[in-house]
C-alpha cells in the first residue's frame, strides 16, 4: 500500500503535516477529509535506495533530520509493542501515530509499506542504511530468523543507549578544556595584536635598544597586524592537507598505528577498541549471529584498520579451526585480560557473558582515564597561559625599567 505526505487545514484554518498509507491518492484525499481537515497537497513518498556504502561507525547512522536518540526510543517502543503480541504491522501503525519527528513518521511509514508487500522486516530495514546500521541489521535478521524478535529489539535499544550515555560522558569531560583552550588562545592573539602594539608604541620614539624579548613581541604582534590573514590561510591549507592525507587508506593506516603506539595515547586507544570490539560482539552474538559473521561487523567498528585487520584475519583462522583466544594470544593489541576472558567464555559455552563483563571493565576505565587527563589538563593550560602572559608582561616592562635606569 502506497505511502502518501500531506499537507491539510484543520477546522481552524491551521496548517498541518502528516503521512498516512491509503490504496490511491483520492483514498488518501477521503481519508484526510474523515479526519475532519481540508487537503491541500498529498505526494507519495518513496523508500531511499540502498547503497554500497559502508561506515564503520559504531553506533546507528542517522539523518540531519533524525538523531540517534529518536532511534533508541522508537526500537524500545517497537519491542514493548512486539512482546505484548502485537502484530509487527499493526506495531509499526501504533509507532507512525505516536512519532512526533515527520521525518521519521515517514522513514516508519515506508519501512510499513515494504514489509505489506510480503518482505522481511530485514529487508525493509535494509532500505534505509542511513538511518540503520550493520550491526542493528544483522541483529534483527537474527532475531526474526529465532522468532524472538522483541529481545532483539530491546537488546539493540540498550545496547544504543548504553553507547551513547558513555559517549556523552566523555564529550562532557572534554568540554570544558576544549573550550578553555580555543578561550585562552583567543585571549592571547586579541593581547598580542590589539593591546600590545598601543603599549609598545611608546618605545617607537626613543633611540634605546630594545631588550630581546621586547623585539620579539613587537615582531609577533606587527607579523599578526599585518599577515593574519596569510597566517589564516597557511594553517587552513595545513589542516586541510593532512585532513585529506588522512582520509586517504595509507594516511588512515599510518595515524591509526600512530594511535597504537604513543605513549600515552596507546594504552587509552587500545582500551577504547576492546571496549567497543567486547560489547558489539556480545551484543551480536546474544542476538544469534554466527561467530565469523560477527566478526565482519565487528571489524568495521573499533575505528581502527590495523585492528580491522587483525581481525579479519581472526575470522579466516576461525574457518581453519582456531579458537578465537589463541588467535588474539598472539597480538599485542589485544589486553591479556580480554584474551583470558575470551578463552574462559569459550571453555564454558558463555563467550557473550565473559564479553559483557569485559566490555563494562574497559568502559569504566576508558572514562575514569579520561577524567584523570583532562583532570591534567587543566593546570597544564593554566601554567602555559601564565607562561605566556608572563612573557608578554617581562618584555613590556623590561624597557621601562632600562629607561628609569638610565634617568637615575
Amino acid at each position: 500500500m502506497p505511502v502518501y505526505e500531506f499537507t491539510a487545514l484543520d477546522s481552524s484554518g491551521k496548517k498541518t503535516r502528516g503521512i498516512l498509507d491509503a490504496d490511491s491518492q483520492t483514498a488518501a484525499r477521503q481519508k484526510i477529509r474523515a479526519q475532519g481537515n481540508y487537503p491541500v497537497e498529498i505526494k507519495e513518498t518513496t523508500a531511499r535506495k540502498k547503497t554500497q556504502k559502508t561506515s564503520s561507525a559504531l553506533s546507528f547512522h542517522i539523518g540531519k533530520k533524525i538523531n540517534a536518540q529518536e532511534i533508541h526510543v522508537t526500537t524500545r517502543q517497537l519491542a514493548t509493542l512486539l512482546e505484548a503480541g502485537i502484530p509487527l504491522i499493526q506495531a509499526l501503525d501504533g509507532l507512525i501515530e505516536q512519532t512526533s519527528n515527520r521525518y521519521l513518521k515517514k522513514s516508519i511509514a515506508q519501512i510499513k509499506d515494504t514489509v505489506n508487500e510480503g518482505n522481511s522486516f530485514t529487508a525493509a530495514l535494509e532500505e534505509h542504511p542511513r538511518l540503520f546500521s550493520k550491526i542493528y541489521i544483522n541483529m534483527v535478521r537474527a532475531g526474526e530468523a529465532s522468532g524472538s524478535l522483541d529481545v532483539v529489539l530491546e537488546r539493540l535499544a540498550e545496547f544504543g543507549e548504553n553507547q551513547a550515555a558513555l559517549h556523552s560522558r566523555i564529550k562532557a569531560a572534554l568540554l570544558y578544556p576544549i573550550f578553555m583552550a580555543f578561550v585562552g588562545i583567543a585571549v592571547l592573539v586579541l593581547l598580542i595584536t590589539f593591546i600590545v602594539p598601543s603599549i609598545t608604541s611608546v618605545f617607537e620614539g626613543t633611540q634605546q635598544a630594545l631588550p630581546l624579548p621586547t623585539i620579539l613581541l613587537i615582531g609577533t604582534s606587527s607579523l599578526l597586524q599585518k599577515y593574519w590573514w596569510f597566517l589564516l590561510l597557511v594553517m587552513t591549507g595545513i589542516l586541510f592537507g593532512i585532513t585529506t592525507f588522512l582520509r586517504r587508506p595509507e594516511g588512515k593506516k599510518m595515524w591509526d598505528t600512530c594511535k597504537l603506539s604513543l605513549p600515552g595515547l596507546r594504552d587509552l586507544n587500545i582500551k577504547i577498541a576492546s571496549a567497543r570490539f567486547g560489547r558489539t560482539l556480545a551484543s551480536l552474538l546474544s542476538s544469534g549471529v554466527p561467530l565469523t559473521a560477527s566478526l565482519q561487523i565487528v571489524k568495521n567498528i573499533v575505528n581502527n584498520s590495523v585492528l580491522a585487520e587483525i581481525i579479519e584475519q581472526a575470522g579466516e583462522e576461525l574457518e581453519k579451526g582456531k579458537s578465537l583466544s589463541h588467535i588474539f594470544k598472539d597480538s599485542s593489541y589485544f589486553p591479556p585480560m580480554l584474551v583470558q576472558m575470551i578463552a574462559v567464555g569459550e571453555q564454558s559455552g558463555a563467550l557473550e557473558k565473559m564479553l559483557e563483563k569485559a566490555a563494562d571493565s574497559y568502559e569504566k576505565e576508558v572514562e575514569a582515564k579520561i577524567l584523570a587527563l583532562t583532570s591534567m589538563i587543566e593546570p597544564v593550560m593554566i601554567l602555559v597561559m601564565g607562561v605566556a602572559v608572563s612573557f608578554i608582561v617581562i618584555s613590556i616592562l623590561l624597557p621601562i625599567f632600562e629607561m628609569n635606569q638610565l634617568i637615575r
